[in-house]
């Protein structure tokens, strides 16, 4: 029997299970933040599901408890931060407010960072932005998880990219944050301990040929690229994580691709070394009246018909996800 618990609740275990493994205290917040806002927003895959991997790479050390980021090079629009193997969360938050920063100044501010770690949902960035009236971007590399196109072996990760535009009223946007593989690895873990069969098109097995069984696609097989196979536009998604590995693991100069650590590696000496993208943009310095339209497409889209056997518009998928788990409980 499912239980519903008052965020503040959750936020208070998180914090609580972050300090017992070593977290700092400005830290841990920026982590329950990340964590909470994943669960109420309907990504359980990063939200609570993924507090025992933080918490082990405090205790392991493969995450450092005393680093925080800094700046190594930058100019009015443009910085690449060293994020001292601090926590990704900690990391992604230092490096989008600076881009939001440059951004209400010059029009834009584009901030990659290198020795980051896992930073949580991709959206929770470019929703910062969005808060502010800005346009938001962010996109990670992960460890290698999927399967490129015609391949067998891990050669890039989940690679999410993250889009969040302002609507008319601060409480509406487009917001889009998907991985460029079919599903994130969260969805496979989920469907294993529930011993469900995969659905079409997320993993392969150790031949590079699709799986219906979690364990296959866990025991040296992979996620495959959005799209599922070649004959479904799989290449499609194979170029977009290739895409986001330029713009991270290699314009910051981070690890990339297969060279970065395996998922939930359990060698302390190996730090994930990721590379990150952050992009904030200022609707002010480009046409004038942009949350009008953007309300407008939004809009039209939201007021389409919809196919008989789904009840919601349109446009659940790129906005109404975002907001329609937002509540005050998880």
């Amino acid at each position: 029997m499912s239980r519903i618990i008052p965020v503040k609740e959750v936020r208070r275990f998180i914090i609580s299970a972050l300090r017992n493994s070593g977290g700092k205290p400005a830290q841990c917040n920026d982590l329950a933040d990340i964590l909470t806002a994943a669960d109420l927003r309907g990504h359980y895959s990063h939200g609570l599901n993924r507090l025992e991997m933080y918490c082990n790479d405090y205790k392991l050390g493969t995450t450092c408890n005393e680093s925080l980021p800094s700046v190594e090079k930058q100019s009015s629009s443009t910085a690449l931060v060293n994020g001292n193997n601090a926590l990704g969360a900690t990391v992604g938050k230092f490096s989008m407010n600076l881009a939001m920063a440059m951004s209400k100044e010059t029009g834009v501010g584009v901030v990659v960072a290198r020795n980051s770690n896992h930073y949580g949902i991709a959206g929770y960035y470019g929703l910062m932005a969005q808060s502010e009236g800005l346009i938001g971007m962010s996109m990670t590399n992960t460890s290698p998880l999927q399967v490129p196109t015609r391949g067998k072996q891990c050669t890039l990760g989940t690679n999410p990219i993250s889009l969040v535009a302002p609507g008319a009223t601060p409480d509406d946007c487009f917001a889009l944050d998907m991985a460029t593989s079919a599903v994130a690895l969260g969805k496979i873990e989920v469907c294993r301990r529930k011993d469900e069969p995969l659905p079409q098109g997320w993993g392969c097995d150790s031949q590079g040929l699709e799986a219906s069984d979690a364990n296959d696609v866990m025991n040296g097989g992979g996620l495959m690229p959005l799209g599922g196979t070649e004959l479904t536009s799989g290449y499609k998604g194979y170029g977009l994580a290739f895409m986001v590995e330029v713009l991270c693991g290699i314009l910051a100069d981070a690890a990339w691709g297969p060279n970065i650590r395996s998922w939930q590696v359990v060698d302390e000496t190996q730090r994930a070394n990721l590379g990150q993208f952050f992009m904030a943009l200022n609707p002010a310095f480009f046409g004038d009246g942009f949350s009008d339209r953007m309300q407008q497409i939004m809009d039209v889209h939201r007021n389409l018909d919809s196919v008989r056997i789904f009840p919601l518009s349109c446009l659940y998928y790129c906005t109404l996800r975002y907001v329609s788990h937002s509540q005050t409980h998880i």
